[in-house]
């Protein structure tokens, strides 16, 4: 220790099981020192070499991505990814995941969660102008499920509503293997000039540390740790390990941050996320190649007794660590003090490599920077690869008529009111959607869109998943949930940019979950490829098991686009009567691992729909370009529960606020069969609202370019109507559909 004294020696009786750390990182962790770690540096290693901060286990395989491109200007590596969207501006934005808090302490774990992803984006000089959220509960009759939707919907709301940005889109599924550990993964976007781009490379030795935000308090510690292990029965011990979070405190501190970065004071800026001060300061230092020495005293405190370890380690919440030009301090301190923001200056960058933290006087911790910022331990892990899974042949699967129902149209009523499928209006309507007036489209449609002021573009943006594939076949399920993505932009008539993934698995060190993974990954690797779609952020979250029970395979994608003109822009609600209904993209009547399967024929076995991507892109840019050219009325992408549903989707949104609704008459023919044409769920596929008079053109112009098309009916009356003998009342699907969720919830 250089003849440093080092508090904190004592140790629990069994230090290293306590920190997570195996007993070869022990070993590392001894040889890089030179001698033990005492407690505080022991806590250190733990959290930089944790799963959730190093990645070790995944990023063999993530750095298999693609993440250039010529509009990407920053991908992986920093707070968040950046692209540029012209004019001068750029969008940045990132996924996260608040997985095992939430699960714990379902408001403050889902409020942290957003908190935490808003940071991560003006942390890189961006004003957050949207979030979406994807939410994975266990089965509906779990005795937890409704207290976890209550306390989740509540966190996200409570948080982003009072920061004021909105919560403008997502998902909320519902299946069994998130009974013991939900998902909650919170995506944000932010809009930032081009020229003034902040990262957290720090740099200048003798240049000063600013801690600014709330104070540091024991909520938190050990969270990285924690959010790098699976559950067992005794969960909810870990209750202490979860931040508490305060969303005024973060508007202040979002808005003080924004203005000093008008200055030029500011050379490096990092969120305090998992680990805290531990994971800031580490990787600002390590990214620039510099020592740091911090000092705990000068550390604001909202308890007495802390100790080092805890200082190091809490992830107390709205809280940010900068490298300030020296003699700006006083500047930088007058804007927080203004916005009544906690500002300190703790520590100095050096030029020795080594991060120095002392309190009271004594040498807390002396580490090397490198090994633990940049060289943490990379493992290949062992995995298997997932068996190909039977394809299920359409005329297998019995009929409605065969399974007790009155035809499709029955069918289709009670698809709508299953959990996956049923409105999730409840939910988006404690989000502020509005807020801020730059809302164009509002949750519930294919992509949610969001103007950017002062000139005629919009961002389009959505988040995607469909988990019942990747656990039928990850390779599949990883390419559809890029390719979704991508879907969901064009039906909107965005140009889509790039994407942002969390990467929700069990654990890695079951060969099993470790292919789940690595399949997910390739496909999702061919899918960026084929439709010029790179990463620039994302995160993993690994361990989200309880008991060896895992968590189907879930890589949720958030994806941006960009929409030059909104006068061009769709959306899915069907608009004019005599309307010709063209759907594009082939249909072989695809059920094996569909929602037709599970919630009408009782099963869950076979492929997942094939995912051409070649046709995915042909049929994606011949909507975009029929979009762009004025003659698509509405488009919806086709995905969950077939065309039927899709079809029905777009009456549905077709509501006034009268109840007036926009039906349909279908013709649907014996080819595959009529249920499987309902409700396959084939890939690369899009219903196209088109004036009568210009259907045949755009079926002309489809066929030029390669593109199946066919005239499934027109827009018309107040019913869905199938081959002119079944009939359904929208009023009657509408009640159906939005009427399960507030039903389930008032129990």
């Amino acid at each position: 220790m250089n003849g440093a004294a080092v508090t904190e020696s004592a140790m629990a009786p069994d230090p290293i099981a306590e920190h997570d750390l195996s007993e070869a990182e022990y070993r590392r962790a001894r040889e890089i020192l030179g001698r033990d770690p005492n407690l505080t540096e022991l806590g250190i290693f733990a959290a930089m070499w944790s799963e959730h901060c190093s990645y070790k286990s995944s990023k063999k395989w993530l750095k298999r991505l693609p993440t250039e491109a010529p509009w990407v200007i920053q991908g992986p590596g920093e707070n968040a990814g950046v692209v540029d969207i012209g004019d001068g501006q750029v969008a940045v934005f990132k996924i996260e995941s608040h997985n095992h808090p939430s699960f714990i302490e379902p408001y403050q774990g889902a409020a942290t969660g957003v908190g935490g992803i808003l940071r991560d984006v003006f942390t890189m000089g961006a004003r957050p102008i949207a979030s979406l959220d994807c939410l994975r509960f266990g089965h509906p009759d779990h005795p937890k499920t409704r207290y976890l939707v209550a306390g989740v919907v509540a966190g996200i709301g409570g948080y982003g509503n009072c920061v004021g940005v909105p919560t403008v889109g997502g998902e909320c599924t519902f299946h069994e293997s998130y009974n013991g550990n939900i998902l909650v993964n919170a995506m944000t976007v932010g809009l930032a000039d081009a020229d003034r781009i902040f990262r957290s490379k720090a740099g200048g030795a003798g240049n000063p540390v600013a801690y600014v935000g709330s104070k540091t308090g024991r909520d938190g510690i050990h969270g990285a740790t924690m959010a790098s292990a699976e559950f067992g029965d005794a969960a909810e011990e870990k209750r202490p390990t979860v931040q508490v979070g305060d969303p005024f405190t973060e508007k202040l501190l979002l808005e003080a941050c924004l203005e000093l970065m008008a200055t030029d004071a500011i050379i490096a800026i990092q969120d305090m996320g998992a680990a805290g001060l531990t994971s800031s300061s580490f990787e600002m230092a390590g990214k620039g190649g510099m020592g740091m020495e911090l000092d705990l005293d000068r550390v604001p405190r909202r308890e007495t007794g802390m100790t080092p370890h805890e200082i190091m380690l809490s992830e107390s919440q709205e809280r940010m660590l900068m490298v300030l030009r020296r003699g700006r301090e006083k500047e930088a301190r007058r804007i927080f003090e203004k916005w009544e923001i906690d500002f300190a200056i703790v520590g100095r960058l050096t030029d020795t490599g080594r991060m120095v933290v002392r309190m009271n006087g004594d040498v807390a911790a002396d580490l090397p920077i490198a090994p633990l910022a940049d060289a943490s331990p990379e493992y290949d892990r062992p995995w298997t690869a997932a068996a190909v899974p039977e394809q299920v042949k359409a005329d297998s699967v019995e009929a409605p008529e065969d399974l007790g129902f009155d035809g499709v149209l029955d069918a289709l009523r009670r698809l709508l009111a299953s959990p996956d499928l049923a409105s999730k209006r409840w939910v988006w309507e404690q989000y502020d959607y509005l807020v801020r007036g730059r809302t164009i489209q509002r949750p519930g449609g294919d992509a949610a869109v969001v103007r950017i002021s002062g000139s005629r573009k919009a961002l389009a943006l959505s988040a995607d998943c469909t988990p019942r594939y990747c656990a039928a076949f990850p390779r599949t399920g990883g390419a559809q949930a890029v390719a979704e993505s991508w879907r969901n932009l064009t039906a909107a008539g965005a140009r889509p940019l790039a994407i942002t993934d969390c990467m929700n698995f069990g654990s890695p060190e079951r060969p099993e979950i470790m292919g789940q993974f690595v399949e997910c990954v390739e496909g999702m690797r061919e899918a960026c490829l084929a439709l010029d779609f790179p990463v620039v952020s994302g995160n993993v979250s690994f361990y989200n098991e309880t008991n060896g029970a895992a968590v189907q395979p879930t890589p949720v994608v958030g994806a941006v686009g960009v929409i030059d003109d909104i006068a061009s822009m769709t959306t899915i609600a069907l608009k004019g009567d005599g309307s010709a209904l063209v759907l594009v993209g082939e249909c072989r009547g695809h059920l094996g691992a569909s929602l037709y399967l599970r919630e009408i024929a009782g099963r869950t076995n076979g492929a997942p729909p094939p995912v051409d991507l070649e046709a995915e892109r042909r049929n994606g840019d011949f909507v975009r370009r029929q979009i762009s050219a004025g003659h698509v009325v509405s488009c919806h992408d086709v995905s969950d529960g077939g065309l039927l549903v899709a079809v029905a989707e777009m009456a549905l949104a077709s509501a006034t606020p009268t109840g007036n609704m926009r039906g349909a008459l279908l013709h649907l023919d014996d080819d595959p069969s009529p249920h499987a044409l309902a409700f396959g769920e084939d890939q690369g596929r899009y219903v196209l609202e088109v004036a009568q008079d210009e259907a045949d053109a755009l079926m002309a112009a489809a066929d030029a370019a390669g593109v199946p098309t066919r005239r499934i009916g027109r827009c018309g009356g107040a019913a869905l109507t199938v081959n002119g003998e079944q009939t359904i009342s929208l009023a009657v699907l509408r009640r159906n559909h939005e009427g399960w969720l507030p039903s389930y919830m008032a129990g």
